[in-house]
């Protein structure tokens, strides 16, 4: 592969920008709504609810780690408008969702939704992949790209489908059981399984990035010099 021109390395450094720049605008919409909302439960009558604060703030800290290391490992020319529509929509979501801090069932019903909208942004931006790897430029790239590809495919299949479930049994056992979970506080059980699956998936995610780290390095010198092994 021939080494990209100039004007290809601008148009992907802007593209790369744009990337950041909207996933930390969208971030801090998020943020706002989770910190405006919090106050509201903040008041030791409210200590039920504390454990959707911090679910909350994994959820941010989970989405913004997952999109830097998504640029950083696939975003270049030319723009993709439908994976950027549906970072909007994941915030839409993360919206509503720290709009209900103090509603269990109102929380996990729209955390259903969420899931729903970050499992589509999994599937959708296969095809990012897809052109990541017509655009191998060596080993390291194709070693990258195996590797996000698996990453890709671990989530579609298994990891987030389990995060909407957990959500969806969580509705399920409100509504089923409101007298346990809602007039006695038992959400607080569901919450701290959510608290605890939200956590591991953070960890995974920093420990992914940690294994990305080298072949990220060796990938980009591949693409500016065109080299070939």
């Amino acid at each position: 592969m021939n080494a990209p021109s100039d004007s290809r390395r601008e148009l992907d450094a802007m593209v790369v920008e744009i990337e950041l720049t909207l996933t930390s605008i969208v971030q801090g919409v998020a943020l706002y709504f989770l910190i405006d909302n919090a106050r509201t439960v903040l008041p030791i009558q409210q200590s039920a609810f504390w454990l959707y604060i911090v679910a909350g703030l994994l959820i941010i800290l989970i989405f913004w780690s997952r999109s830097v290391v998504h640029t950083l490992t696939l975003i270049r020319w030319p723009l993709e408008f439908g994976h950027n529509f549906l970072y909007i929509a994941c915030t839409l979501g993360e919206s509503l969702l720290f709009t209900r801090l103090s509603n269990p069932q109102a929380w996990f019903a729209i955390g259903t939704f969420y899931a729903a909208i970050v499992w589509l942004l999994f599937i959708y931006d296969l095809r990012l992949i897809r052109a990541r790897e017509r655009d191998s430029a060596g080993e390291a790239s194709n070693r990258l790209y195996a590797a996000v590809t698996r990453d890709q495919r671990v989530n579609i299949g298994a990891l987030v489908p389990a995060l909407f479930l957990l959500n969806l049994a969580c509705v399920i056992c409100i509504r089923t059981w409101p007298e346990f979970f809602t007039a006695r506080n038992g959400h607080v059980w569901l919450a701290a399984v959510q608290l605890l699956a939200l956590g591991i998936y953070l960890l995974y995610v920093l420990r992914f990035f940690r294994t990305l780290a080298p072949l990220i390095s060796r990938a980009r010198q591949e693409w500016h010099s065109g080299s070939n092994p």
